[in-house]
């Protein structure tokens, strides 16, 4: 029976040991919560070189990649023109960092602790909370609009990016919120800020077609737009801020509804 039972879990199998030894090989990739939980120390101003390794300012390293991002891209950057702007080589790099996606990781980070939440705590009610929280947020991505890909592609839970929810869920709880309200309002708010700031400033954001978009509603056959023509100066005049303010309005007191009186 211990045999069979063995030989039905796949102990002796060949190929299914060779397929667990290459899960267990294989390393998480830069940014995922398992990576996250991998790190000894997962700030970006801790990051400690390996032994051997010389000494760096890691911090720096990070702080001038986000740089570089802002003024490149994240397409255009690279090891070498990182190792050119510290006036050392991609060598001494790789000494502290595994490659370009583990720098990635902590730039998003590192762009996280620049989201400004001291007036969060210091909020009158739960929808104040998240109103600031949402303007901030918003603010510090307009300031680096080509870490958006980033952000998109990493999930936001290193040290910066946890204590940014625990502060946020911490404050909605503080002034009433059930807790799975809470997570899905603080959820739905930063999902908004994303897509939102994505659209109007990301990489592949549009230009700004509103007088042309205007010219061109101006010109269909009223007996087919009859409403499009009405609305036309509606949808080509916003300004973006006063967009961003009416939908993230919209937000917050479509969630008053699910909130306990």
């Amino acid at each position: 029976m211990a045999a069979g039972s063995r030989d039905e879990q796949g102990g002796d199998d060949p190929a299914q040991r060779e397929r667990a030894h290459r899960m267990a090989a294989t390393p998480p990739p830069p940014g995922s919560p398992a990576w996250w939980a991998a790190r000894p120390n997962p700030t970006a101003s801790s990051v400690e070189p390996r032994r051997g390794r010389p000494a760096l300012d890691t911090a720096h390293i990070v702080g001038t990649a986000l740089r570089l991002v802002d003024e490149h891209g994240t397409q255009a950057f690279s090891l070498r023109m990182l190792a050119d702007a510290l006036n050392s080589g991609t060598a001494t790099l790789y000494r502290h960092f595994d490659g370009k996606d583990e720098i990635m990781a902590y730039v998003v980070d590192r762009v996280l602790g620049e989201v400004d939440l001291d007036a969060v705590t210091a909020s009158a009610d739960w929808r104040e909370a998240l109103t600031v929280t949402a303007h901030r947020f918003h603010d510090t991505l307009r300031r680096h609009p080509n870490t958006l890909p980033l952000l998109m592609a990493y999930v936001p839970v290193g040290p910066h990016g946890l204590a940014q929810r625990e502060r946020v869920l911490g404050a909605l709880l503080t002034h009433g919120l059930p807790i799975d309200l809470a997570a899905r309002a603080f959820t739905a708010v930063g999902h908004y800020v994303i897509g939102f700031t994505v659209q109007q400033y990301g990489p592949a954001a549009a230009p700004d077609h509103g007088p042309e978009l205007a010219a061109f509603y101006g010109g269909l056959d009223p007996a087919s737009y009859p409403a499009l023509l009405q609305a036309a100066r509606s949808l080509t005049s916003v300004a973006v801020d006063e967009e961003f303010d009416f939908g993230l309005t919209l937000l917050v007191r479509g969630l008053a509804h699910l909130a306990p009186v």
